[in-house]
């Protein structure tokens, strides 16, 4: 069995095995038992990153449920059908969503590395009231039959926990795919267990090809960043995958102006370009996470611009059933009341979010 199999056969998603790693609070304690419904966990690596002794550590807030996810005064029940389109006459398998002409998010599996509260995919990943079916061969059907789709994202779930044989299939049936020009990976193993990216990975995902291979990890703090993630990155790019980051803003971990600019100074310094910052979703049960719309841009503005390269900016957009639309100035915020914003995509559609 290879280090990473390792790592998930002794996952950390007990009381017991977290006591390993951290004094637990009286609060952890009640939240664990209480949504034990929920799916949680994460990797010995990862929990071994946790402060033992503080509760307001960014990563045992990420990994470790709360009480306060059972308060929904924002959240979207239903958020995942309606962000990914799955009421609409378009027949698609459940493994495919879709939100642009030209690229699709082609879900593999409903396993991660680590189980993160904040997740937008929380329905399906967490509390599992989102039943779907994901098979592969069926999306790839799917993809052939439209022409359209140039770019396909491979997620989950994570896909990096599938099998190197796994992982092979997909790339190889979506290059024989004439229309397929790129292939995306979102996974955030690069950053919950750099483990992954072994030898036999490597082999399996380089290569010279007209088809290329991108990496986009979710890395939110500071403390996430190791010598482990910053050599599987390395390993990454000697193969020909380039990586990219995909922040969530999220509140009390990374809003603060001071950790903000260390997270994108420490992420280029391991080769991990700074991509995309997301707001904080519309899931149900991640109301805690949830900062103002306009805290992500004041952060690139006042902890960013000026201050480091400019390669460190991320793009801060907002991930709706119509598209990411940036937060950047007043052509994409239509208007705002006390209760809710209209924004506009990049064709004119416009939709609503509470103001928070």
């Amino acid at each position: 069995m290879s280090e990473w199999q390792d790592q998930l056969r002794n996952r950390v998603d007990s009381l017991e095995k977290l006591e390993k790693f951290i004094h637990l609070t009286s609060a952890e304690r009640e939240a664990i038992a209480a949504l034990g419904n929920t799916r949680w966990g994460t990797t010995p690596y990862f929990a071994a990153l946790m402060d033992k002794e503080d509760p307001d550590c960014p990563i045992r807030k990420q990994v470790i449920p709360s009480m306060l996810e059972q308060q929904n005064n924002f959240g979207m029940e239903g958020y995942l059908v309606w962000k990914e389109n799955r009421d609409t006459k378009e027949k698609r398998p459940d493994c495919i969503a879709r939100q642009y002409t030209d690229r699709v998010a082609f879900a593999v599996t409903q396993v991660c590395g680590t189980y993160c509260r904040h997740c937008f995919r929380r329905e399906m990943t967490i509390s599992k009231d989102l039943k779907l079916r994901l098979d592969v061969d069926d999306g790839l059907k799917w993809i052939l039959e439209h022409p359209e789709v140039r770019d396909v994202l491979i997620t989950g779930g994570d896909p990096f926990i599938l099998s190197d044989d796994e992982i092979e299939y997909l790339v190889r049936k979506l290059r024989e795919i004439p229309h397929v020009e790129m292939i995306r990976f979102g996974s955030r193993l690069p950053i919950v267990l750099p483990q992954r990216i072994d030898a036999s990975l490597k082999k399996r995902l380089g290569g010279y090809h007209k088809v290329p291979i991108w990496v986009n990890t979710q890395c939110n703090h500071p403390k996430e960043i190791t010598e482990h993630t910053a050599r599987a990155v390395y390993d990454l790019m000697t193969c020909g995958v380039n990586v990219g980051n995909q922040a969530v803003l999220l509140k009390g971990i990374n809003d603060s102006a001071e950790v903000f600019t260390r997270l994108h100074q420490l992420l280029l310094n391991i080769r991990i370009r700074p991509y995309y910052l997301f707001y904080c979703e519309l899931a149900p049960g991640i109301d805690h996470f949830r900062t103002p719309l306009e805290k992500g841009a004041e952060l690139i503005r006042d902890a960013l611009r000026g201050r480091t390269t400019g390669m460190a900016q991320p793009l801060y957009v907002v991930a709706t059933k119509i598209g990411k639309i940036p937060i950047l100035s007043e052509s994409h915020v239509v208007s705002r009341d006390d209760k809710k914003y209209i924004l506009k995509n990049h064709d004119g559609r416009t939709v609503e979010m509470p103001v928070v």
